[in-house]
């Protein structure tokens, strides 16, 4: 057996699809990402077989099956509720769209690894003779800890133009170096990414910034001349310089990379997001005070909660991820006045439904400059005591509750309720009864109409 490919666990089905094949007479294997994964002692996600076997017999070996691409030969083979990919082994006619091949033909396991983007992805393990099998050099390069393509670079990354974020994304992910003549295939061809839909290239992006590679990950984006396509708001923070009072880390490049080093492990999707576009007005809000020279960026949390708004919709993010990501955004700076808020401020910040993830880009954003804590320990100590007066979180009374007491809809009953709100989270009020004792009065005494 191969040093880093064991048995057990979920390899037990991905197995006995590639026993079931060759017992039926069919050449199998286990290809690309699991095996890479194996190697090197990690837990493969997925697990994708290759194989001589055509759809139509692939169809007729196992009992469910989902056609995917089988145009293609590719097929998913459902086993007690796990899907794995079962492909047909295939060559391609050549590119003509910078996506697809323009003829699709069967053909033997060797043209096979041949066809594949990297020497990392290229590599086929037999898990039932346990042998490995390397047509393309991929052990070489791991061994090398080195992301390098199959033949020519500037022809392999053609064939796809979404391989230029792969190449990228697969050096961070596996903390890879590039092979030098990748590299530079994919600064030539950087321009071509514009020929990848947003939604693909969004995919990329989102298993790039993820932790622990996310802040590589934004470097080889800039250094592979990626950025300035991809997220040209982000590409302006290399030059956009910050009072090192207040940022002595650097630029705001150097800050949001030093964010990005520092995500947790269980990260929300939306975290890496907020911390690379908390700041993206910064460059064009810009302005340096003539007597200090001071820098000051004033209103970039709103300039650039609408950056966000039109980069994350340009990348086809969901709409409620867009708004929250807005939101959080416009709302960062809020962070920093928290001690001297009146209470019933305070506690509607702490209620707001994106405040866990504001909290944390918050203690991301001290970690990556200044440092200090403070605001942040002070915010959990609130969040904490709020968290023990479950009372306070729904509101005393509700509109319908006016109307019953006489008030007619309009402006001055919005303003009322919204009064009461604000004396039940100043804890001037802290019951029902007490508050529609208090709006009888004011309705009373004139001073509600």
């Amino acid at each position: 057996m191969n040093a880093g490919i064991q048995a057990g666990g979920r390899r037990a089905q991905a197995r006995t699809i590639v026993a079931c094949l060759q017992e039926a007479g069919h050449a199998a294997f286990w290809v690309g990402g699991c095996v890479r994964d194996s190697l090197l002692g990690r837990e493969p996600e997925d697990y994708d077989v290759a194989t001589s076997a055509r759809p139509e017999q692939i169809e007729a070996l196992f009992a469910r099956t989902i056609p995917v691409g089988r145009q293609f030969g590719v097929l998913l083979v459902v086993v007690e509720g796990e899907q794995y990919q079962v492909s047909t082994f295939r060559a391609e006619g050549p590119y003509r769209d910078g996506r697809r091949p323009s003829e699709v033909r069967f053909t033997d396991a060797v043209e096979d690894a041949r066809r594949r983007d990297l020497t990392v992805n290229g590599l086929f393990f037999d898990p039932v003779s346990e042998v490995l099998h390397d047509w393309v050099g991929g052990q070489e390069d791991l061994r090398a800890r080195r992301i390098r393509t199959i033949g020519d670079p500037a022809e392999r990354l053609a064939e796809d133009y979404l391989r230029l974020m792969r190449v990228v994304r697969f050096a961070a992910q596996l903390d890879f170096t590039i092979e030098p003549a990748t590299l530079s295939a994919v600064e030539a061809n950087a321009a071509q990414i514009h020929r990848v839909s947003a939604e693909r290239i969004r995919e990329e992006l989102i298993k790039l910034f993820r932790p622990p590679h996310a802040a590589r990950g934004l470097d080889l984006l800039r250094e592979s001349g990626l950025l300035r396509e991809v997220l040209p708001e982000v590409a302006t923070f290399v030059d956009c310089v910050q009072s090192p009072d207040y940022h002595p880390e650097g630029s705001v490049y150097d800050h949001v990379r030093q964010m990005l080093a520092l995500l947790p492990a269980d990260s929300p999707t939306l975290l890496p997001w907020v911390a690379l576009l908390h700041d993206v007005a910064k460059p064009v809000t810009a302005s340096r005070d003539a007597e200090t020279g001071t820098i000051h960026f004033y209103g970039h949390e709103r300039v650039g909660a609408d950056m966000t708004q039109e980069l994350m919709s340009r990348l086809r993010f969901p709409r409620k991820e867009v708004e929250t990501a807005v939101a959080v955004v416009r709302q960062h700076m809020q962070f920093k006045d928290v001690t001297r808020m009146r209470k019933a401020t305070l506690r509607r910040l702490l209620m707001r439904e994106t405040f866990p993830l504001e909290l944390e880009l918050h203690r991301l954003d001290c970690l990556g400059s200044h440092g200090r804590l403070d605001h942040h320990e002070f915010l959990l100590r609130e969040a904490a005591a709020l968290a023990q007066q479950p009372q306070i979180r729904p509101p005393l009374l509700r509109g319908d509750d006016l109307l019953a007491l006489g008030m007619a809809p309009g402006r001055e009953l919005g303003a009322l309720l919204a009064e009461v709100r604000e004396k039940q989270l100043s804890d001037e009020l802290s019951s029902r009864d007490e508050a529609l004792a208090w709006v009888k009065e004011r309705i009373a005494s004139g001073s509600a109409q």
